[in-house]
């Protein structure tokens, strides 16, 4: 998995300065992103893989919060 990077949004743009920021940084993400050569990656395949993380973050969330069984 990538780092964690923060993402500005329109909505957080307060001032024309920060318009214009947010305008060069997505510019910048999407020229990047077009000029990326690595393969893509199917929809249906990201979904999958995205179903299992949520499902196994399920699981982790409800046994940290099952009461203790009775042996």
């Amino acid at each position: 998995m990538g780092t964690s990077v923060l993402i500005p949004t329109p909505s957080t743009c307060s001032t024309e300065e920060s318009a214009v920021d947010y305008d060069r940084w997505f510019r910048a993400q999407v020229e990047a992103s077009l000029a990326d050569t690595r393969p893509s990656i199917p929809h249906d395949q990201v979904m999958a893989e995205m179903d299992d993380i949520i499902a196994r973050a399920e699981r982790r969330a409800s046994l940290s919060t099952a009461p203790a069984s009775k042996v």
